[in-house]
């Protein structure tokens, strides 16, 4: 994919929110003192009255939205993944999951991606603690096209979202003829020997991955499933019938996240041979966002190497 544009899709969250903003006179943007990072800095010159700095208080930043949410406006608090998702995770479930408020949360800067910030800003838990929260939409886009869709999604659909987005630049795929909708995943590549199901940045690494296989005469099915809450258990159990195994791929704990999704609902209805590609339940550690992804295992060489050994090839 060396040719092909690559974007960060927390570029894509400043952009498609200033897009929004231009048709939609109730959307508002709170940010926790990081406008330059989570790029909704983008949203605030376009729209500075509608743009609000609530410091490094996330806590608080996710009252104050539950709150503009009771008064018809539609919020979307941002901040990095860990502080949104770890540090206001009590705000977020009892003032706004409990009472299931229409506030949509972007968190940009989610997994190992994040690089040199290190294990403290390396949130691998985010998908997990989200999912937890009874009527939480939560979704991660893979590329440029599908996150500015998601954006637009996420205004339109009346409760709580929450959005990972990520900091470094990936490949755009998709093109204006796609049409997304949530909790239905997408089939991007077909195949009948095994099926991978990716999310976020391990897409393109997962198409990758299905362009080597070819090579090596495994037929892979590759799948974008960018939300893991509601799952799109129908298209899992078609790949689980008619692919007979299963790989999952995400830059996630395999704690909790999407691995843990389809797990779950291949356990209750079709039981499947399932192999989790994700961080094995430990921390990550400061470097360069490239090379970290690699020594965790989350790249298109490692995704060949557990496909190869799992179709006994």
């Amino acid at each position: 994919m060396a040719d092909v544009k690559k974007i960060a899709t927390r570029d894509s969250y400043g952009n498609a929110l200033t897009e929004l903003a231009a048709e939609h006179d109730n959307l508002i943007v709170f940010d926790a003192d990081l406008a330059g990072a989570t790029k909704t800095g983008i949203f605030k010159k376009a729209y500075p009255g509608r743009h609000f700095n609530c410091g490094i208080a996330e806590g608080n930043m996710i009252a104050v939205a539950a709150g503009a949410s009771t008064m018809g406006l539609v919020p979307f608090a941002s901040s990095f993944a860990m502080f949104a998702a770890g540090r206001a995770f009590e705000q977020i479930r009892n003032s706004i999951g409990y009472p299931h408020l229409n506030v949509k949360i972007g968190a940009t800067h989610g997994g190992i991606s994040v690089g040199e910030d290190g294990a403290s800003h390396q949130c691998c838990e985010d998908f997990a603690v989200m999912r937890s929260i009874p009527g939480m939409v939560v979704m991660s886009p893979a590329d440029d096209v599908e996150a500015k869709a998601m954006v637009k999604a996420a205004y339109e659909y009346v409760g709580p979202v929450y959005i990972r987005f990520g900091r470094a630049a990936v490949p755009v795929f998709h093109d204006d003829s796609y049409k997304f909708e949530m909790g239905k995943g997408e089939v991007i590549q077909d195949g009948s020997d095994v099926a991978i199901i990716a999310n976020g940045l391990m897409v393109a690494e997962a198409i990758e991955a299905g362009k080597a296989l070819a090579e090596a005469g495994i037929s892979a099915r590759i799948i974008n499933m960018h939300t893991i809450k509601p799952l799109d258990e129908e298209l899992v159990l078609k790949a689980a019938k008619e692919c007979g195994k299963i790989i999952t791929c995400e830059e996630h704990n395999v704690i909790g996240g999407l691995g843990e999704a389809v797990c779950g609902c291949l356990a209750e209805k079709c039981p499947t041979p399932v192999r989790r590609i994700g961080v094995n339940d430990e921390f990550g550690h400061s470097g360069p966002a490239a090379a970290l992804l690699k020594q965790f295992g989350l790249c298109a060489d490692h995704i060949v190497e557990v496909a190869k050994d799992f179709c006994g090839k």
